[in-house]
């Protein structure tokens, strides 16, 4: 390999490795519902702060949620709210 076909590789590959880690900041980042403050809880779609407010209630008095599904156990949370944060929610 010649020395510009060397170095214009490395240029691809550090800008591709640029691009990526971007992309990963841009990233939405999975929300723990077990773990997750109020202030956490309002990045999911559709939850402002009395949802969040009312999810960390009802893991208060009922213990941590063993599924997605459960939250719409919370009063004011519905299944297209599940739904629509589903990639985004975890358990651990």
């Amino acid at each position: 390999m010649n020395m510009k076909r060397t170095i214009r590789h490395l240029l691809l590959a550090s800008a591709l490795a640029g691009a990526a880690s971007v992309w990963a900041a841009d990233a939405p980042q999975p929300i723990n519902i077990n773990t997750a403050t109020a202030e956490e809880l309002v990045q999911l779609d559709g939850v402002g702060p009395a949802k969040a407010q009312a999810i960390v209630a009802w893991r208060e008095q009922n213990g941590p949620f063993k599924a997605a599904a459960q939250l719409t156990e919370v009063r004011g949370i519905g299944e297209k709210l599940v739904e629509a944060n589903r990639d985004r929610i975890t358990l651990k």
